[in-house]
């Protein structure tokens, strides 16, 4: 294949529609701010998908390719803060951006995400809260056989295969977590 596009001249160019991507994205949607490091353009957007590698960025007017970026995306208020090089840009869609530097406290909140994201880590639930109580109330224990263990084990498998949204998904656990008396 290699020598045919070096007899066509294509050699370096890779087909339409191929994944040059190295590391599996993830849908991921969560609040973004891009700055240009050579003009000094800041943009408030969003993104939809996320690697290990980079995002994509939705925004009507995005910088150009090759331009030099931090971006900061935020979500459960964690903060990732990255430099980056956009390597799409196309108008009135969004961005493609290849993350060119990260510190190792951002790398963290990136892992953890990506974790979350494809399901290779325990979803943690914030503890319930009593506000007339200093401690607060452990979820009850539930038996392996007892049915509200089977459906949350079901709604974590649905996560994991993306028939159900993490949103959706957690909203479930937590109302089939929630003890009785508590709003």
């Amino acid at each position: 294949m290699l020598e045919l596009q070096k007899r066509n001249g294509l050699a370096g160019i890779s087909p339409m529609g191929r994944d040059r991507r190295i590391a599996p994205r993830y849908s991921f949607t969560a609040e973004a701010e891009a700055l240009d490091a050579h003009s000094r353009a800041r943009m408030s957007a969003r993104t939809s998908d996320i690697s290990r590698g980079g995002c994509y960025v939705d925004t009507f007017c995005p910088f150009p390719q090759n331009s030099s970026v931090k971006i900061r995306i935020l979500r459960d208020n964690r903060a990732l803060v990255a430099d980056a090089k956009v390597v799409y840009s196309k108008l009135g869609m969004g961005m493609g951006l290849s993350f060119s530097a990260i510190d190792a406290e951002n790398r963290q909140v990136l892992d953890t995400w990506i974790g979350e994201l494809s399901g290779t880590a325990p979803i943690v639930f914030k503890d319930f809260v009593d506000t007339s109580r200093a401690e607060p109330i452990a979820p009850p224990q539930v038996a392996k056989n007892d049915a509200s263990y089977v459906v949350g084990e079901l709604i974590i498998a649905l996560m994991r295969c993306g028939a159900l949204g993490p949103p959706e998904g957690n909203a479930l656990l937590l109302k089939l977590l929630k003890p009785e008396g508590l709003p």
